[in-house]
C-alpha cells in the first residue's frame, strides 16, 4: 500500500500546481500541469479539483487557469505590504524627476514580480500589469540576482545560460557573472534592450543591512535615456532605493 503523503509535501505540491498556473499565459490541459509540476495525473488531478472549489483556479474548455482567488490574495498583499507604501510617494518623484517610467519590484524564488508602477513624462509602449513575473538574468532582475547567496546564484546562472537577449547578444554565464558582480559593486545595473528592443532600463537593490527588500528600476525608450545621462539616472535610482530601504520599519 502505497504510503499517504505527509500534509507537508500536500501543501508543497499544491504550491507546485498553483505556480504552474501562475506562469501560464494561455489555459493548460490537466496532462500538461500534471508534467510540469512533476506530479501524477491523478494527482495534479485531485489540487486542481480542490483550488477550484477555494477559487485559485478555474475549468475553462481549453483547459485550466488560474482563479479570482488569486487577485484577492495579490491585493490583499498589495494593501497591508509596508514596502509598496512607503515605495510610493518614491516612485513617484522619481518618475517626475528623471521623466522615466519608474517601478518596484520584489523576488519571489528565482522570479521578480512587479507590485508598483508609476508612468513617466513618455509612458512605454508596453504595459506590465501589477503582478507579472518576470525572471531575474534580465532587466531589474539583475539588481536582485547579484545579491543571492553564492551557491543559489552559482545554480541559477548555469540553470538559464547561455540565453539570447532580444537585442540579439548571446549571454554565456562567465558574462552574466561578470555582469552581476559589476552590479553588486557600482550598486546599480544598467540594461540595454535585454527584454524589451530599444528600452533602456536602470536599477538598483533596496538593501537594509544585509536584507534585500526588493528592486527599484526606471525604463524608457533608449533614445530618451542616452549614454551620457546615465551617471545622473544611476545617482537618482541609488538615492530613491537608499530612501526606501531607509523609510522601511
Amino acid at each position: 500500500m502505497a504510503t499517504p503523503a505527509s500534509p507537508m509535501r500536500s501543501v508543497d505540491r499544491a504550491f507546485d500546481v498553483l505556480s504552474v498556473l501562475e506562469d501560464a499565459r494561455r489555459p493548460l490541459r490537466l496532462s500538461e500541469i500534471a508534467r510540469r509540476s512533476e506530479l501524477h495525473v491523478a494527482t495534479a488531478q485531485r489540487i486542481l479539483n480542490v483550488l477550484i472549489d477555494r477559487g485559485y483556479a478555474v475549468k475553462e474548455e481549453p483547459g485550466y487557469v488560474a482563479g479570482p482567488a488569486s487577485v484577492a490574495t495579490a491585493h490583499a498583499f498589495l494593501v497591508n505590504n509596508r514596502l509598496s507604501q512607503v515605495a510610493l510617494p518614491v516612485l513617484q518623484e522619481l518618475a517626475a524627476t528623471t521623466g522615466m517610467t519608474s517601478t518596484l519590484y520584489v523576488r519571489v524564488g528565482l522570479s521578480r514580480v512587479l507590485i508598483a508602477r508609476v508612468e513617466g513624462l513618455n509612458p512605454l509602449r508596453y504595459q506590465l500589469p501589477i503582478g507579472e513575473k518576470l525572471p531575474l538574468h534580465l532587466g531589474a532582475g539583475k539588481s536582485l540576482a547579484a545579491w543571492l547567496p553564492e551557491e543559489e546564484l552559482d545554480a541559477y546562472v548555469d540553470s538559464v545560460t547561455p540565453f539570447t537577449r532580444i537585442s540579439g547578444e548571446r549571454v554565456s554565464a562567465e558574462d552574466l557573472r561578470g555582469e552581476l558582480q559589476r552590479t553588486k559593486d557600482n550598486g546599480h545595473a544598467v540594461s540595454l534592450s535585454e527584454r524589451v528592443l530599444d528600452v533602456t532600463a536602470i536599477s538598483a537593490a533596496i538593501r537594509r543591512d544585509e536584507q534585500v527588500l526588493g528592486a527599484l528600476s526606471v525604463a524608457g525608450p533608449s533614445g530618451d535615456l542616452p549614454t551620457a545621462d546615465h551617471p545622473r539616472v544611476s545617482t537618482e535610482v541609488r538615492r530613491a532605493a537608499d530612501a526606501i530601504a531607509a523609510r522601511c520599519p
